[in-house]
């Protein structure tokens, strides 16, 4: 189980955009990497190209760029800080069987995340 996921709101702890916030786009496990909104902005320059309609595309636009998954820290839902992630094993009933599932949980608050 991944300690950070897709739509998850994280902080960033280290780089040039310490200290902000924003939730998760997308996840690249293979290289360790997290894609969040309105952090690591970069300026692309876009190939110019056309559309079936007809219309032209292309030139410069601003997309969010991967950071490494150990510059984000997960946000606690009750203190709107940075925490560590721990997990719990719950039972739940599914398909009339009890099965074991594990829960995220904010280290900082000991909230379900």
């Amino acid at each position: 189980m991944a300690k950070i996921k897709k739509g998850d709101l994280v902080v960033v702890i280290s780089g040039r955009d310490k200290g902000r916030q924003g939730r998760v786009l997308e996840v690249l496990t293979e290289s360790q990497r997290v894609v969040v909104e309105g952090v690591q902005r970069v300026t692309k320059h876009v190939k110019a190209g056309q559309t079936s309609r007809g219309t032209r595309t292309g030139g410069i636009e601003t997309v969010e760029a991967p950071i490494h998954i150990s510059n984000v820290m997960l946000v606690d839902p009750e203190t709107k800080k940075g925490t560590r992630v721990g997990y719990r094993t719950e039972q739940v009933e599914r398909d009339g069987r009890l099965r074991n599932v594990r829960v995220r949980v904010a280290k900082r608050s000991g909230k379900d995340v």
